[in-house]
């Protein structure tokens, strides 16, 4: 990671453990210029390391100091404040985690390993504030699409794909993610041999009968000449959104044959964790229907406008940018111009740091001719958040278009020491320099 001007970002190449390669981070396997301005988000501090902050308003990547405490997972990570735990010198325990109620027990690792098709976090809500002892469905509902088939192939689903099991339908709320990992070690640095024990070893705990008649009879008869469980019964396949990973099939079936995790599809969303009373409101679905509907679902496009439209009335929803954002730019997408513009303006009134809003707008009003208006806009969301490094060039076109070939040039400047690898900034910079495009008010 790296600071410039009260700005963090990350390298964008990770270390890939179980391949053993490094490799551009996730999303960026095909990107042609190094993306310099990969911020360092709170949403992914918060599961990577320890004592995550809170980003200033004015851009996700943005803090205040140090955005954490330390790399990787500690203890209060999952157990909670620890103050009192060290000024007792241990005799004042932290959390226990099976004290908790089941959903709060789940949190702790849903947190991090509950992913879904869709997540929408909830009005006023962030999920960096999540705590030990809390529920994460109070923060943030998590869709996947009707009759989807285990964890859809994605890297951190495996949650979804358990509630599916015959395993844990049989046990409640008994099993949780802790009945098989231990989350203080890792099968990591297990020998195969010493695996394949441990994971055999939790599910003899359930069906070998202990304690009862007949016990020990399941392990002696079932399969000797193959101990791991896991080559039948939770079969691995690559995962489809990170590279160089792969997905344990956690519907545990009971004979393992075909794909095991399905693809993702279309059709009706669903909250996960709506069985525990946290059945999505018309804001948050509609929320998660807006993200498919910005990759061309149009289906999912007409069902999120319909939801957010009517979300509106709420008494809250003046105050709630995402809403009006997201409604904008569906509006945008269906060629309502008026429409969206309307959405930014009261996304923007309900949060003036609304980057999203600032940009689309600005391109509504630039198309209108209303090339002062756009400049505004433009220079304070690419000023206050130079990770839209689009808003950053689209100023420069527009301070161009208006005849101010310095200010053009000094936008460029900017663009390109923070993502010095633009090529379009480097383009646009040496084209206005030399003369072939000429800055002149139109």
């Amino acid at each position: 990671m790296f600071e410039d001007r009260g700005y963090w970002f990350e390298i964008p190449i990770n270390w890939y453990g179980k391949k053993q390669v490094w490799d551009m981070a996730p999303n960026f396997l095909k990107a042609r210029e190094m993306p310099l301005t990969l911020p360092v988000d709170p949403g992914c501090l918060r599961c990577h390391t320890t004592g995550a902050a809170a980003n200033l308003p004015e851009a996700r990547n943005k803090y205040a100091g140090e955005p954490f405490e330390a790399g990787g997972i500690g203890c209060t990570s999952c157990h909670g404040d620890a103050r009192a735990h060290v000024e007792s010198g241990g005799k004042t325990a932290m959390m226990k985690l099976n004290e908790l109620a089941p959903v709060k027990r789940d949190s702790v690792c849903l947190s991090c390993h509950l992913e879904g098709q869709a997540a929408v976090v909830h009005r006023g809500k962030r999920l960096v504030d999540f705590k030990p002892g809390e529920s994460i469905f109070e923060y943030a509902s998590f869709f996947v699409h009707a009759g989807e088939a285990g964890s859809g192939g994605r890297a951190t689903s495996q949650w979804e794909a358990l509630l599916q099991s015959a395993c844990k339908r049989g046990s409640g709320e008994r099993l949780t993610c802790t009945s098989c990992h231990d989350p203080h070690g890792s099968d990591d640095v297990m020998t195969e041999r010493e695996r394949v024990a441990w994971y055999r070893g939790k599910c003899l705990a359930c069906h070998d009968g202990a304690g009862k008649p007949g016990a020990g009879e399941f392990a002696r008869s079932h399969h000797q000449e193959n101990q791991d469980c896991t080559s039948c019964h939770m079969a691995r396949a690559s995962s489809n959104d990170i590279a160089h990973e792969q997905v344990t099939d956690h519907r545990i079936v009971r004979v393992a044959g075909g794909r095991s995790v399905s693809p993702a599809t279309t059709g009706e969303l669903v909250a996960v964790g709506a069985e525990r009373g946290t059945e999505a409101n018309r804001r948050d679905l509609g929320l998660a229907y807006a993200q498919f509907g910005a990759r061309g679902e149009r289906d999912a496009a007409a069902r999120a406008v319909a939801l957010l439209e009517a979300a509106k009335e709420e008494p809250e929803a003046t105050k709630d940018h995402e809403l009006h954002a997201q409604l904008g730019f569906l509006k945008q997408l269906d060629g309502d111009r008026k429409g969206a513009a309307a959405e930014y303006a009261a996304a923007l009134e309900a949060d003036p740091n609304d980057s999203l809003a600032a940009g689309n707008l600005a391109l509504l009003e630039a198309g209108a001719g209303h090339y002062v208006e756009a400049e505004k806009l433009l220079s304070r969301a690419f000023e206050e958040d130079p990770v839209q490094v689009t808003a950053g060039m689209n100023l420069a076109l527009v301070e161009c278009g208006l005849g101010q070939r310095e200010a053009a040039l000094g936008t460029l400047a900017r663009v390109e020491s923070f993502s010095p690898d633009s090529g379009q900034a480097k383009e646009l910079a040496h084209a206005i320099e030399s003369g072939e495009r000429a800055c002149a008010r139109h």
